[in-house]
């Protein structure tokens, strides 16, 4: 077992290879949610085109909850603007996928259509989104993200914000490097006038290369918005796909 330049400790690549890696994460999250009361599966599909080293294009398309509904489809795309790198995050981002992971700023702005079940009406969906990143002490990173969800389904229209905040710390395995990260994500709606729900989140990371990474995740949401308060248990499991204009 060797260090290597930034310290991280490196093991012979044929001891653990992708798969038995990506194995390892699916059956623990499978295990997790197991007993969870009521668990849900949310797949997710998001690809990703940089058109130059400032602008990012995306297009998302997953299975999502909303409040208190069962799992809907949502799909729509977006577009990213970076702002600043800083040495520390651009060291921590090498042998990820994501190139974003190297900026202090992300501003954000998407669009996504949101399926109801049955003959019940979609939502149509502006999302504005801030991302301030950072790296701390012991090859941490953290990073809190700012969103604001703007609906209008049937002719009504409602709002939430929405703060998440995560910290991560990736390691590496030869030439790979698999991330897990724990976050808290807390909302606050216009039609209850209040905060009424709490996400917490436990997952793992794993680029498969600089094209494609799997994203895995149990979420424990709380939701008070009317009574009686309603907990749901989820597990994601989300392809990203990351290609480049220039």
């Amino acid at each position: 077992m060797k260090r290597n330049e930034f310290g991280r400790l490196r093991f012979p690549v044929h001891v653990y290879p992708r798969s038995r890696i990506l194995g390892s994460i699916i059956v623990l999250l499978l295990c997790i949610c197991a007993d969870a009361q009521s668990a849900q599966f949310l797949p997710e599909i998001d690809t990703y085109l940089e058109v130059n080293s400032d602008v990012r294009l995306w297009f998302e398309a997953k299975g999502t909850r909303e409040g208190r509904t069962p799992v809907q489809s949502e799909i729509g795309p977006s577009i990213d603007l970076y702002i600043k790198s800083l040495p520390k995050l651009i060291d921590l981002a090498k042998l990820e996928s994501d190139n974003s992971e190297s900026r202090l700023l992300i501003l954000s702005v998407g669009y996504r259509y949101l399926a109801a079940a049955g003959n019940a009406p979609g939502t149509n969906r502006i999302e504005p989104v801030t991302t301030l990143q950072g790296a701390i002490q012991g090859g941490f990173r953290v990073w809190d993200r700012n969103r604001f969800d703007l609906d209008w389904q049937n002719g009504g229209y409602t709002w939430r914000y929405r703060n998440r905040f995560q910290l991560e710390r990736g390691f590496t395995f030869g030439h790979h490097r698999i991330t897990p990260y724990a976050s808290a994500e807390v909302y606050y709606q216009s039609r209850y006038q209040k905060w009424s729900e709490t996400d917490l989140y436990a997952g793992l990371r794993l680029p498969l290369g600089k094209v494609v990474a799997l994203n895995a995740y149990y979420d424990h949401e709380n939701n008070t918005g009317k009574a009686p308060n309603q907990q749901v248990n989820a597990l994601g499991l989300a392809l990203n796909l990351y290609f480049s204009a220039h």
